[in-house]
């Protein structure tokens, strides 16, 4: 990848990414560096202090020890240092703390749910902010994905004036962006971070053009 220009750097964005239900695992990092080649500023916080995972049966005992309130709670903990201006990022139970901080966080510019939404209970927010941008990824045989959770999402965003906009896969199974899991991808994975890089440089140039009409 080329360095940026410094008319490109404009459009850098700061990044916060949430891990999956596994964990921070080496695809997370991975994907990060892919975002900070391109110039973002990314931080990806650990919501399981070090705990990492790669069967389901010790994720489903992680979630029910934790709690997803306090999974929650860990995530808006994250990012309280933090700068306001941040597109908030997530896979799969990671989306639910991205959409969360997107929706109730002010400054936010935008949510990249990948694996994500999910079915899971409601975050409490009302209302999607104007100006506030949604990309989602799914694979199209994604055995959780729930169709009439991701078009009431778009609903609200749309309605508030932000665009959404959803990629759908030719992917196997769920996390298909982990090399290291058994519904990996590579075609997919590499098309998707294309797009994440295309939705932050976007958002980058919204907000340059909406300076210079303000200027």
């Amino acid at each position: 990848m080329q360095a940026l220009s410094p008319h490109d750097k404009k459009h850098t964005q700061e990044v916060v990414v949430y891990h999956s239900a596994y964990g921070l695992r080496p695809a997370v990092i991975d994907f990060a560096d892919k975002l900070r080649l391109a110039g973002h500023t990314v931080h990806t916080p650990d919501l399981y202090d070090g705990e990492v995972f790669s069967d389901r049966n010790q994720v489903v005992r992680k979630i029910q020890e934790l709690g997803f309130d306090k999974l929650l709670e860990r995530a808006a903990a994250a990012v309280e240092k933090l700068p306001h201006i941040l597109v908030y990022a997530g896979f799969s139970n990671g989306g639910a703390c991205a959409e969360l901080l997107a929706a109730t966080r002010p400054g936010a510019r935008g949510a990249i749910l990948m694996h994500a939404p999910l079915m899971v209970r409601d975050l409490g927010w009302k209302v999607w902010p104007s100006d506030v941008h949604v990309q989602v990824h799914f694979a199209d045989k994604d055995p959780i994905r729930n169709q009439a959770v991701v078009d009431a999402l778009g609903v609200k965003v749309r309605q508030s004036g932000s665009n959404f906009e959803q990629f759908d896969y030719d992917a196997p199974g769920h996390l298909f962006s982990d090399s290291a899991l058994p519904a990996y991808d590579a075609k997919a994975a590499e098309l998707m971070t294309t797009r994440v890089l295309d939705f932050l440089g976007g958002i980058g140039r919204l907000v340059a053009d909406q300076s210079t009409r303000e200027s």
